[in-house]
């Protein structure tokens, strides 16, 4: 068996692989254009999924089970994969925790005016009228409550929240006082102080959010996006911003990545922008590669695998 990776691990972890299932042949490469040559003989290949068109599939030919060593598989030629009934599995969940930091932290920068006092800083401006405010007591909604999202929800009890999951299945989920499908997204939103998306991005999500969603909102309220930046266009984003239906956007993910030097988000006084790094971690990899090798094990055994398999119907 060839298992061909597009992307280096840690040396450490290479080796650790190539020691525990000394019958696999490991090929790590740097780059799509280097695995090439062992495309066509390659059984199992990792990727982190941006580098891999159809042509790619379609060399492979002996392919049977594809590692996404990200979340998302938009990008992916989809279509093709499952015309050849190809596996695919992720690493669905292991963002939670990093994403979930980051989450508290960016609302808790924007409640504490942490930007205005590094700025007063940097110009010498001792200002003690700077209104500060305290998350504790806040309502949260999460539009795509999954992993990531009970963990922000856990996280956001230790500040006494109420917290709102919005899904598309509805029912019982851990650390949320409250549950809703999504066509009770109005009442999910209209008493949020703080909005965040993570949703992935499908058909169904793609500009998701729509004027009247804003408008629902509390004037008051926080949008924070870092599942796709293509649940919402900077058109919508920015009239709901300056017409005042909510008070800040904070953006991890935007329609187009890198945002380009044209976008009015760059300079809106009102929009946080980080470049999608809400994810990462040093821990992602070693996490990422426990999920591959729980799947080898069963991959090996009887050519199934057993966590994170991708729906390719739904796109996650």
């Amino acid at each position: 068996m060839l298992i061909l990776s597009t992307t280096r691990l840690t040396a450490d972890i290479e080796k650790q692989l190539k020691n525990d299932f000394i019958d696999v042949d490991f090929k790590f490469m740097e780059n799509i254009d280097q695995a090439s040559s062992f495309l066509p003989i390659a059984d199992v290949l990792i990727t982190y999924g941006s580098d891999i068109e159809e042509k790619h599939i379609e060399q492979a030919e002996q392919l049977k089970w594809i590692m996404v060593m990200s979340a998302g598989i938009d990008q992916m030629p989809n279509r093709y994969i499952k015309e050849r009934n190809i596996l695919m599995t992720n690493v669905r969940g292991i963002h939670k925790i990093s994403m979930a930091e980051y989450a508290l932290a960016m609302l808790l920068s924007n409640y504490q005016s942490h930007l205005t006092f590094a700025k007063n800083q940097s110009r010498k401006i001792w200002d003690q009228t700077v209104k500060t405010h305290e998350i504790t007591g806040r309502t949260l909604t999460i539009v795509g409550a999954g992993a990531i999202g009970e963990e922000l929800a856990r996280l956001a009890k230790a500040f006494q929240m109420t917290t709102i999951a919005v899904t598309n299945s509805g029912g019982l989920r851990p650390n949320f006082d409250y549950v809703y499908q999504k066509d009770s997204l109005k009442i999910a939103l209209k008493d949020a102080d703080f909005v965040v998306s993570i949703l992935p991005s499908t058909i169904d999500t793609k500009e998701y959010y729509q004027d009247e969603h804003f408008k629902w909102m509390k004037d008051s309220a926080i949008f924070l996006n870092m599942g796709r930046g293509d649940a919402v266009t900077e058109k919508t984003l920015l009239k709901a911003l300056d017409d005042n239906q909510i008070s800040h956007a904070i953006l991890d993910v935007t329609p187009v990545e890198p945002l380009t030097n044209e976008s009015l988000l760059w300079t809106h006084d009102k929009v946080t922008l980080t470049p999608h790094i809400s994810g990462k971690s040093e821990q992602y990899i070693p996490r990422a590669v426990e999920i591959f090798r729980e799947n080898l094990v069963s991959f090996i055994k009887d050519r199934s695998v057993t966590t994170n398999k991708v729906n390719l119907d739904r796109g996650y």
